[in-house]
């Protein structure tokens, strides 16, 4: 049953100068695979993305482009990222980018009343820049340079030289917070998952906080801070206000309230932002912290972490268009532990897809339905009383639905994904076992036929409802050739492990391979 409470989940903000590659689409399809669950829970659930549009990198690019920073984005966005979430088959709510007047406003409002109660002051600035990732650099990111840059102090993640850049800036008194944080993380020890991350945030804090730059005069493509147009606001902080304006902080109490506060779901490279930068802002504007900070491992290509820079980063299309949006969301969302580096190859891409998604669950689809056509005429035939085998199937069905949703909200779709494939295994087996083909020989076997077919049928019911927010297009496709009732994301999902869903005299529809044979030559 729906906990009637708000399932409030974002994406990171992205960086659109850097076109999708297979890590954002991971990142947005856990999110979105998580949102779809909750959402047919019956949770009151908002799912959000977007792009983060201001910056001194972004200014740069677009200079060097001979457009203005607006044009730029503009076609970023339309052309690649608008484009990502209908090749992933994502169902987000809003879509919210910087440059938009309702989130520039609203910042203002927020960062104006952070200056109003005195936790913003005006100081100088001296620090090495790294323009790619928008940041000052701490001590532990900065090494120094080789080959071309030998003698020149460098980004650890990006390779290249900083800047040393000396401003009048403005700053936020961070460092009133550093107790305040600590204690959220030890009366909250699951504010920041996996422990893994949870610890070195805890470690960085507990090492000393530093008052953040939240302002620059160096350039004007970004947001004016209120008080002194001459300075535009951090991108960062900017960029993480994101969350609080898109459900009306500022402007749309009502909203916000239903909302707020918000599950994220991050890259680990960002983590410390967003675990203590943003709960420390929030604390100062006396709003709630987020429910929770989800940093997820990093998505390595030849043991590498994904860079274009580098000729690492696949684009999610040259996947999409040989598997299809379902075959990518399910490879991603269980090949890889949610919350810890993972290696993609075709390799194993293409072996997962034949072995699980093929020959396990598509094959069990298949032969379910044209057994159901062939030996009762389409109609899915009503039960004898059950064996032994056949409660074996019913327990492991609703086994599967409790594990499921309870890994669902711990923020690990691996493992939801692997409870439920427990039900294909067990399907394929109790056929296997039973070999319906050998009863149909026999009127005298005509009602354990019934009842081995209708066990079939009704397990892929459940099947359908249970991975509908990971494979939404298959499992649909599914849904209709079963000729289940009603539609199949309004199927209540907390309820798919109760057994008997599917009525007796249900006419079965005929059924394509959910995942043909592919050739792929990558």
């Amino acid at each position: 049953m729906s906990t009637g409470q708000s399932f409030y989940i974002t994406t990171p903000i992205y960086y659109p100068s850097d076109l999708p590659h297979i890590g954002h689409g991971y990142t947005t399809v856990a999110v979105d695979a998580l949102a779809r669950w909750h959402r047919q829970a019956g949770d009151d659930t908002w799912m959000l993305t977007g792009t983060d549009e201001h910056g001194q990198k972004m200014l740069r690019a677009a200079t060097a482009n001979g457009v203005t920073p607006q044009e730029w984005v503009d076609k970023l966005v339309e052309e690649s990222w608008f484009p990502l979430l209908k090749t992933l088959d994502v169902a987000n709510d809003d879509f919210i980018r910087t440059t938009q007047p309702r989130h520039e406003e609203r910042v203002k409002k927020f960062v104006q009343a952070l200056y109003d109660s005195g936790y913003i002051y005006a100081g100088e600035y001296e620090a090495l820049y790294c323009v790619g990732c928008e940041e000052f650099k701490p001590e532990a990111e900065i090494v120094d340079g080789t080959g071309p840059f030998e003698g020149l102090k460098v980004c650890a993640i990006h390779s290249k030289p900083l800047e040393l850049l000396q401003e009048k800036n403005y700053f936020f008194k961070l460092s009133e917070f550093q107790d305040r944080l600590l204690e959220l993380y030890r009366s909250q020890p699951d504010f920041v998952r996996p422990d893994s991350a949870r610890n070195e945030v805890v470690s960085f804090v507990r090492s000393g906080l530093k008052d953040l730059s939240i302002s620059r005069s160096a350039f004007d493509w970004g947001i004016r801070v209120p008080w002194d147009e001459s300075h535009v606001i951090y991108v960062w902080v900017d960029a993480l206000l994101n969350y609080a304006t898109a459900v009306g902080y500022g402007d749309d109490p009502t909203e916000f309230e239903r909302r707020w506060p918000a599950y994220h779901v991050v890259g680990k490279d960002i983590l410390r932002f967003h675990a203590v930068i943003w709960p420390a802002m929030l604390m100062a504007a006396g709003l709630e912290v987020p429910k929770g900070i989800f940093a997820h491992g990093w998505l390595l290509v030849g043991g590498e972490k994904m860079s274009k820079s580098k000729l690492t980063g696949i684009a999610p299309t040259e996947i999409t268009d040989v598997f299809g949006s379902d075959a990518y969301r399910f490879y991603f969302l269980s090949a890889i532990a949610f919350g810890q580096d993972g290696s993609f190859s075709w390799e194993d891409l293409s072996a997962r897809y034949q072995a699980e998604l093929a020959n396990g669950f598509g094959n069990l689809a298949s032969r379910t339905i044209a057994m159901i056509g062939r030996y009762f005429d389409g109609v899915v035939p009503t039960p004898g009383e059950p064996t032994e085998l056949d409660l074996r199937v019913q327990r492991t069905l609703a086994d599967a639905a409790t594990a499921a949703d309870a890994a669902m909200t711990a923020f690990r779709p691996d493992e939801a994904i692997s409870a439920i494939w427990t039900i294909v295994d067990e399907l394929n087996g109790y056929i296997t076992e039973n070999e319906p083909w050998a009863l149909a020989k026999d009127d005298a076997n005509r009602e354990r036929l019934s009842t081995v077919l209708y066990t079939a049928a009704e397990g892929l019911r459940a099947l359908a409802v249970l991975l509908s927010p990971v494979m939404p297009q298959s499992t649909a496709t599914l849904w209709g050739a079963l000729g289940a009732p009603g539609e199949l994301t309004a199927q209540p999902l907390r309820e798919a492990g109760t057994w008997g869903q599917l009525p007796a005299g249900t006419r079965v529809g005929t059924l394509a391979p959910l995942f043909p044979r592919v050739e792929q030559s990558a």
